[in-house]
């Protein structure tokens, strides 16, 4: 039997973070964050990655650890704070045993990839079956095209056509995301296209991809696509037997 000092010290190896979404009832997810020094291989070459400059601020701001409640083995979370959960931004069901958030960037090829070859089939296999809920956060990572394609998918979503939307920007990515596309995109998914162009203009589109982009950061996420498969890193548009292994990994965990 271990002793308390040795389960306290495997309980900390991993920080784990704790996000709500409420649809009725609070869907919980641990999702930790591991660290990327590793010598995990991540191929910075083939994917879009963030240069780690931390600023004075970052390196004046501790990094998060987990701490056991006393009630409960569930640690809290001492990062930066967990921006809201849009329940529309997310695929499958809520009782699904497999959580994946995507961390992800319109304008980035990999994710564009990922969208078009890999996310189908997980449909198919895992999100239509109830086993993996997918949760969508913004990373746009690549500039103004990133951050304009972001705001218009929330656009869309208030169409309740974010997903629509998200898969015809990755069908012709090559396309580019000018305001002329984006309205175009929107019209041929039948939205509203003078409500759509209204909503690109509220700032609080804009805020929640910054929030989302600004919480991606403070973790450290790498680059895009990245996931975190039952609070375990997965980076870049894989191979579709890799997603499966860990999809199952976390499954049976």
């Amino acid at each position: 039997m271990e002793d308390d000092g040795a389960a306290g010290a495997r309980r900390g190896s991993r920080s784990r973070i704790l996000i709500g979404a409420a649809a009725g009832m609070t869907v919980l997810a641990l999702l930790a964050i591991p660290v990327l020094d590793n010598g995990t291989d991540i191929r910075r070459d083939s994917r879009t990655v963030i240069p780690a400059e931390p600023s004075a601020a970052d390196a004046a701001t501790p990094r998060a650890s987990p701490r056991p409640s006393a009630a409960s083995p569930i640690p809290t979370w001492e990062g930066p704070t967990v921006p809201p959960i849009d329940e529309s931004l997310a695929q499958g069901s809520a009782a699904a045993p497999v959580t994946i958030v995507e961390f992800g960037d319109f304008n980035c090829p990999e994710c564009g990839t990922f969208a078009r070859r890999i996310e189908p089939a997980l449909r198919r296999r895992y999100i239509d079956t109830g086993i993996v809920r997918l949760f969508w956060r913004d990373f746009p990572a690549r500039g103004r095209a990133s951050m304009r394609a972001a705001i218009a998918a929330r656009a869309a979503d208030r169409q309740n056509a974010f997903w629509p939307f998200h898969d015809a920007l990755y069908a012709e990515q090559s396309a580019g995301f000018s305001d002329d596309r984006l309205r175009a995109v929107a019209a041929r998914i039948g939205l509203d296209v003078a409500r759509f162009e209204a909503d690109r203009r509220d700032p609080k589109l804009r805020q929640a991809v910054e929030q989302d982009f600004a919480f991606a950061a403070q973790l450290g996420l790498p680059g895009t696509p990245a996931f975190l498969i039952n609070g375990e890193l997965f980076f870049g548009a894989q191979p579709l037997s890799k997603f499966v292994e860990a999809i199952e990994k976390a499954r049976h965990d």
